[in-house]
């Protein structure tokens, strides 16, 4: 379908979502929210996709929120976080509520979403590169908090997200300050998995997801994914004993039979995803 805020192609099962709106840094609005959801729903659900990148269009991920929208609150009154609906969590994805609400539902996708930060990523756009699996940064990519700049508080989430990556002192001092900082001193912290040079983002990051679409199975990283987001809320016995019934299913499953195989057979895997 047609988008007026994001592009999506795909590419060797790959899906890339692109946001679109390089005149503004790709500023987050409703259009783009509604679009992307749409769009994030839709690959999850696709067989085809095997793994999602989601980047920015022009020199920017994602600035924050648009300032006009953000002028329109501060003249409306409060907004309220809304909870999505149960058929909006793909078959496979986490469906516990803290996956469910209306920025926190990436991790109720079932395929790795890697976020590839090109440029300026700030606010609402750094929430939304947190709730991605991984992220590739720019060398120049810059990242704020932005929240106590303009008089707001660690929304959405994030005062939960941002002290697993980076621990509770520099997420304090990241939060409160709303200070700029790049790339290197972001891997430094724990909150990117790897810093390129610019011209090289893209494709990097495209490669590392064939790998991913091609090499492993899809039914492997969608119960993975699950169990490393879910397990953040339980306890070491009740993720131990949720990978012991995950083990039960995968010794019946064909890809399970299909990963002895390739290797026995020292052949390129032919994974189905069941």
């Amino acid at each position: 379908m047609a988008y007026e805020q994001i592009l999506v192609e795909t590419a060797d099962r790959v899906r890339t979502i692109t946001l679109n709106r390089p005149d503004r840094l790709n500023a987050w609005t409703a259009t783009m929210h509604n679009e992307l959801k749409r769009a994030m729903h839709e690959a999850g659900a696709d067989p085809e996709v095997r793994v999602i990148i989601l980047t920015g269009a022009g020199r920017g991920f994602c600035a924050g929120a648009d300032m006009g929208g953000l002028q329109q609150i501060g003249a409306a009154g409060a907004v309220t976080e809304r909870a999505s609906k149960a058929q909006d969590v793909p078959a496979g994805g986490s469906a516990i509520a803290d996956f469910r609400m209306n920025y926190s539902y990436f991790p109720s996708i079932p395929k790795p979403i890697i976020a590839a930060i090109n440029g300026p990523c700030a606010g609402l756009g750094l929430v939304i590169s947190l709730y991605c699996d991984m992220r590739y940064a720019a060398e120049n990519a810059v990242f704020t908090t932005a929240f106590a700049a303009r008089g707001l508080i660690a929304e959405h989430g994030v005062s939960w997200l941002l002290p697993h990556f980076v621990g509770l002192p520099a997420a304090m001092d990241l939060l409160l300050s709303a200070r700029k900082f790049r790339a290197p001193e972001a891997l430094a912290l724990g909150m990117v998995n790897r810093v390129l040079p610019d011209a090289d983002l893209l494709k990097e990051t495209k490669t590392y997801a064939k790998l991913l679409a091609e090499t492993v199975s899809p039914r492997s990283l969608a119960v993975m994914k699950r169990q490393i987001w879910e397990a953040q809320f339980q306890t070491l016995a009740e993720a131990t004993v949720k990978a012991n019934h995950e083990m039960e299913l995968s010794f019946a499953a064909d890809d399970f039979k299909e990963g002895v195989a390739h290797y026995v057979e020292k052949r390129a895997p032919k994974f189905t995803g069941r």
